[in-house]
C-alpha cells in the first residue's frame, strides 16, 4: 500500500484501529499500515467491539461463577480499562483540568498537555467510574451484550467528531493522525449504529439519541473552549458517550 492509498477499507485498518485506541500485544504492523491512519479510523467501531467483548466475557464469566452483578460490573470495568490502558480515562481528566482550570484557550490546552492530574481531573474519574460501575452493574441483569454495543458505538462516533472539528493542538495523536474523510467516519458511524440495534433491538433508539446529544454537546464545548478537538477531547467524549448510554439502559433494559 502506497502513502497515498485511497481505498476505503484495507485489511490491515482494524489492527492500526487497535494500536490506537488500545495497548493489547499486536504483532509488528508494516509501516504502510500507519501511513493509513486518517482512513484505518472507520474501523474504530470494530475495535470498540473487541475492548467490549473482551468486558462482556468477563462479565459472563464472572455472573457464571455466582458473584453479584455489582462485582461483575467492577470486573467488567477493570479488564477494559486494562484493555485500552485507560486512555480514554486519562483523556477525560486532562480534558475537565484544562476546560476548568484556564481561562484562554492556549492555557487550557497546555494543562491538558501537563502530566499531572489536578482536582477536577480526579472528580471527574470518580464520576466516571462510579456512575459507570452502578450503571452497568444493572444493565448486566439484562443484557451482556450491552457492554459491546456501547463500547462499539462509543468509539464508532470519535471519527464524526475528528471530521467535523479542526484539530487544536499540532503534534498531538488527533493531529498525527490527521482529519479523516467523510466517507471513513460515515463508514464508522454505521457500523456502529449496525452494532447497537444488533446487539439490542428495541433499546437501541434511546441509545442511538443520547449518543447524539452527548457527542454533540462534547463537541460544541471544545469549540467554545479550545477552537477544535484533540487526542483528549475525544477520550472525554467516549467517555461520556459511555455514560450516557449505560445510564439509559440502566433504566430501560
Amino acid at each position: 500500500m502506497r502513502e497515498n492509498d485511497t481505498a476505503l477499507i484495507r485489511l490491515l485498518d482494524l489492527p492500526v484501529a487497535l494500536v490506537l485506541l488500545t495497548r493489547l500485544p499486536l504483532p509488528a504492523l508494516p509501516d504502510a499500515g500507519f501511513a493509513r491512519e486518517a482512513r484505518a479510523v472507520w474501523a474504530f467501531g470494530l475495535a470498540g467491539a473487541v475492548v467490549g467483548g473482551i468486558g462482556a466475557a468477563v462479565a459472563s464469566i464472572a455472573l457464571g461463577l455466582g458473584l453479584a452483578p455489582v462485582l461483575a460490573a467492577g470486573l467488567c470495568l477493570g479488564a477494559q480499562m486494562i484493555a485500552t490502558g485507560a486512555m480514554h480515562e486519562d483523556g477525560l481528566a486532562d480534558t475537565v483540568d484544562g476546560f476548568w482550570g484556564g481561562w484562554t484557550a492556549e492555557r487550557r490546552l497546555e494543562i491538558m498537555k501537563d502530566s499531572h492530574i489536578g482536582t477536577y481531573g480526579v472528580l471527574a474519574l470518580v464520576l466516571s467510574v462510579g456512575l459507570r460501575w452502578l450503571a452497568l452493574s444493572v444493565v448486566l441483569n439484562g443484557s451482556v451484550l450491552a457492554v459491546i454495543a456501547v463500547a462499539m458505538l462509543s468509539r464508532a462516533v470519535l471519527p464524526t467528531l475528528m471530521a467535523a472539528l479542526p484539530r487544536a493542538r499540532p503534534g498531538g495523536l488527533s493531529d498525527r493522525v490527521g482529519r479523516p474523510p467523510m466517507a471513513a467516519a460515515g463508514l464508522a458511524a454505521a457500523l456502529g449504529v449496525f452494532g447497537v440495534v444488533a446487539c439490542l433491538g428495541a433499546q437501541a433508539a434511546p441509545v442511538l439519541l443520547v449518543t447524539l446529544l452527548a457527542a454533540g454537546g462534547m463537541a460544541a464545548l471544545a469549540r467554545a473552549k479550545i477552537g477544535g478537538q484533540t487526542g483528549d477531547v475525544l477520550g472525554a467524549t467516549q467517555q461520556m458517550i459511555e455514560i450516557a448510554c449505560l445510564l439509559v439502559l440502566s433504566s430501560t433494559l
